[in-house]
């Protein structure tokens, strides 16, 4: 992996190190009864996410001092609006598929520079699979000794794409989404970062968010896996997700996310259903 960093080896490095190490914990406690509290927004937390985060974010403030870093369990404290590097950390992506004992979750731990993903780590604890991307470097996934290089599949029109939806969140618009489309959900996964992997990995090639509570720390890390193979991600009109917004972390307009062919088209059909806000 680290030979196609380029220059963000260092940062690399300490990335996968991290996420490995907070797999380690996270696996301590997957398939037991955990206690589940909530959080803002009704979401789930456990011990384990609590405890994944302390880690990497003590390791990510030990390697790099003056970078600001933004965890999915700390509260935002405006770091991130005074440095020009930003560490975006989900301590366990999926936590929901995690609570119930499933495979289907992963860590996630991304870098922002100017606002902008640079550098994405994923890893898949149950499976030990390690996916990583730096800017301009490609992306690549590691498992069971193989190293591939990942690439977003070709299908140019949105009727034939292949649509992945949440299964622990699906959206309330979903049928309505997908008859737009004219297509058929095939699969759900509750991970954010495991579906855009999907589509880098040229398993499926649209996945459609309109929820606004989605935030920076699920899109960061996947956004350059997904963007180094090849696909696109953008709000609901097609803008680029915004990273430096001084009142929110989430991202208020939805998402949209595509193996690049089809984006335009996809965007364009689903503003009949979803008008831009003035």
């Amino acid at each position: 992996m680290l030979d196609h960093a380029g220059s963000f080896r260092s940062e690399l490095a300490v990335a996968i190190s991290l996420a490995k190490e907070a797999g380690d914990i996270v696996l301590r406690y997957h398939g037991h009864d955990l206690e589940v509290g909530r959080k803002e927004g009704d979401e789930p937390v456990t011990v384990a996410d609590l405890e994944s985060s302390q880690h990497i974010v003590s390791g990510l403030r030990a390697a790099f001092p003056d970078d600001a870093v933004v965890s999915e369990e700390l509260a935002d404290d405006g770091s991130r609006l005074r440095t020009r590097r930003v560490w975006y950390v989900d301590p366990i992506d999926g936590t929901k598929n995690f609570i119930r004992g499933l495979s289907s979750y992963c860590v996630m731990i991304g870098l922002a520079i100017d606002h902008r993903p640079v550098l994405g780590v994923l890893f898949q604890p149950n499976h030990q699979s390690l996916i990583c991307a730096c800017a301009g470097q490609g992306s690549f996934v590691s498992y069971e000794g193989q190293l591939r290089r990942l690439h977003v599949s070709q299908h140019v029109r949105p009727e034939d794409a292949r649509l992945l939806t949440s299964s622990s969140n699906p959206p309330p618009d979903r049928d309505q989404i997908e008859a737009v489309l004219g297509l058929d959900a095939r699969e759900r996964i509750g991970s954010i970062g495991l579906k855009l992997a999907a589509i880098a990995l040229g398993a499926t090639d649209l996945y459609v968010n309109p929820a606004t509570h989605c935030s920076s720390w699920d899109t960061c890390a996947p956004q350059v896996v997904l963007e180094e193979a090849g696909g696109v991600m953008s709000d609901m009109f097609g803008a680029p997700l915004s990273y430096d917004s001084p009142s929110t972390l989430h991202h208020d307009r939805g998402l949209v996310a595509s193996n690049g062919q089809m984006h335009a088209s996809a965007v364009a059909r689903l503003a009949s259903i979803f008008p831009r806000k003035s």
